[in-house]
């Protein structure tokens, strides 16, 4: 990359992030420039004071009160004005920063929220989140630095006019500083770069890594795997320590440089300065007054060094947020359910997996309305894939799925719970009555919830820590019921339920929810004798459909199926 285009690319990650929160950037900037000026200003007090106060007492021997007075209020005023200035800066600069924080990552979110579930399950989680949080900080971290750096040009713009004017030896002396700390710029920029973005790269890796670790901590236990995760994690841990170094080395020459150069032109000016004065060509006010100017200046000159060393970090995150937002919004696989009331049909429906592998082939049948629909078949047969189907998660690649599908509700095979009361896991949000809350528990079988410390109001951990997987399973199902969905469609929902449990269950669905279409994936004998009708599918094709005892009369391997079902609960 060219140091134009790189210009380029800086300035439009600039412009861009100012532009969320201009109103209070253009006040920082405000506060900023009063600083500025302040700055320059006191420069001038200073030199009045040494000559007309500090000076003239060396050479009559007396102290003029009314000067004196006069000064010190002129240099009192000038230091409120100011401070006045630094905390309306830092106050609005901070307000900028964290407003376009709020308003980056309420973009990045927007984006992953718009997406559907095909697009979500190509997603690492970890990713997301680093997208979503670390590299919108990243982002941001620039911003603070911006209205004083935008002052402190206007700082230089003054002082380089004052220090010329002052003495035009010394003057240019001190402003070809400013020409080589922005070349050091440039060149930290170039060096930079590579190591920011490898940097963050290897972050959001990382954070993938540990969540994918994390969430899958019980197999990692189960299977003694906790050195190979470990060793996995660090060799991670390690590659962006590696970049971080890297670009922390780059840093570090830079702010070296940036003391080397402003010191040494300030000894240079201090000895120069002295033989200006007696050459008489200054007075020692003008001396004292100019390096007061050039010593004010090397901070703030420090400070853009700042935001220069923040930018290639900032680059990398704001890059990562905006590559996020500007996804294509893909195809929302439920727009091509058909909506119809009545029985949930299906007409030769293929769904074909990332590979082109076919996991459903030519599957058409139909769901009664109000019946009680087991799906049943072998592990790998597509049971699952289907349910996700007419839950609208897949699109099928060739034929249709119709019914009233705009209200459904899937329970997954493992439920989920979020860390919360029970309360806000079976409403999500919903404005549910407490008599209808307490129906969905009492239908799920649920009703052990009273029971808990604080009832509906107890509070379990993310997952549902500290229940068990039926009680998990049953509070997953009181929310799917709370909302009386048209369609319920029930991914082995029961299979951490004794028996008894199931059967009521099953009864409380007959009995509570009697127009409601249930479509169940079930290993379990009881739920399928008492179904309706069963759907038996092997090889992501239906072999057979009817009541239970009929395809097990006539369909040799799905009483084979159904015997080993029966011999493993027994």
């Amino acid at each position: 990359m060219t140091n134009e285009s790189r210009f380029r690319k800086r300035v439009k990650l600039v412009t861009s992030l100012v532009s969320y929160r201009r109103a209070d950037f253009a006040v920082a900037v405000a506060g900023a420039t009063v600083f500025a000026f302040g700055t320059v200003a006191s420069s001038w007090v200073l030199r009045w004071i040494i000559d007309n106060v500090i000076v003239e007492r060396f050479e009559s021997g007396s102290i003029d009160a009314s000067a004196t007075a006069a000064g010190i209020g002129i240099f009192i005023l000038v230091a409120i004005v100011r401070a006045a200035g630094v905390i309306v800066r830092r106050t609005w600069a901070g307000k900028a920063q964290w407003g376009i924080a709020e308003d980056l990552s309420g973009e990045a979110i927007d984006a992953v929220v718009r997406q559907p579930v095909p697009w979500h399950r190509r997603q690492s989680t970890g990713d997301l989140m680093t997208r979503v949080g670390v590299d919108v900080e990243a982002a941001v971290q620039v911003v603070a630095p911006l209205p004083f750096s935008t002052g402190v040009v206007l700082m230089l713009l003054i002082a380089s006019g004052g220090l010329i004017a002052a003495d035009p030896l010394l003057g240019v002396l001190a402003t070809l500083v400013f020409p080589v700390i922005m070349s050091l710029n440039l060149v930290y920029q170039k060096r930079a770069d590579r190591w920011y973005d490898l940097a963050q790269a290897e972050l959001a890796t990382l954070s993938s890594a540990a969540h994918e670790s994390f969430e899958a901590v019980t197999v990692v236990k189960a299977f003694g795997a906790e050195a190979r995760e470990a060793s996995r994690l660090s060799d991670i841990a390690f590659r962006v320590r590696s970049a971080r170094v890297q670009a922390i080395k780059v840093r570090s020459l830079f702010a070296k440089l940036l003391d080397v150069v402003p010191n040494s032109a300030s000894v240079l000016i201090v000895l120069l300065g002295s033989y200006r004065v007696a050459d008489g060509a200054m007075t020692v006010g003008d001396l004292a007054s100019f390096i007061y100017v050039f010593a004010l200046l090397v901070f703030p000159l420090r400070i853009i060094g700042y935001a220069f060393s923040e930018m290639p970090r900032s680059q990398a995150g704001f890059d990562r947020v905006k590559q996020l937002v500007a996804e294509p919004v893909e195809p929302d696989p439920r727009r091509r359910l058909q909506i119809e009331p009545g029985a949930v049909v299906l007409r030769g429906v293929c769904i074909e997996q990332g590979d082109g592998r076919e996991v459903l082939t030519d599957i058409s049948c139909a769901f009664p309305a109000g019946a009680l629909t087991a799906i049943v078949g072998p592990t790998g047969s597509g049971k699952t894939t289907l349910l996700h189907a007419l839950a609208g998660l897949l699109a099928p690649t060739v034929g249709s799925i119709s019914g009233p599908l705009a209200d459904s509700a899937l329970v997954f095979q493992e439920p989920f719970l979020m860390s919360g009361t029970i309360r806000e896991n079976v409403t999500l949000g919903r404005a549910v009555s407490e008599n209808a809350l307490r129906r969905a528990l009492d239908v799920a079988q649920a009703e052990f919830v009273f029971d808990l410390p604080g009832g509906l109001d107890a509070v379990v951990g993310e997952r549902g820590v500290g229940l068990s997987g039926g009680q998990r399973q049953r509070i997953a199902l009181a929310r799917a019921i709370v909302g009386e969905p048209r369609v319920l469609l029930l991914d082995d929902t029961t299979s951490a339920l004794d028996p008894s449990t199931e059967a009521a269950v099953l009864e409380g669905l007959r009995r509570s929810l009697a127009d409601t279409t249930v479509i169940a994936v079930s290993s379990r004998p009881s739920l399928v004798s008492n179904a309706d009708t069963v759907v038996f599918i092997d090889g992501g094709r239906i072999v057979d459909s009817g009541r239970h005892e009929e395809i097990a009369a006539r369909t040799e391997s799905y009483s084979v199926l159904m015997s080993a079902y029966e011999s493993d609960r027994a």
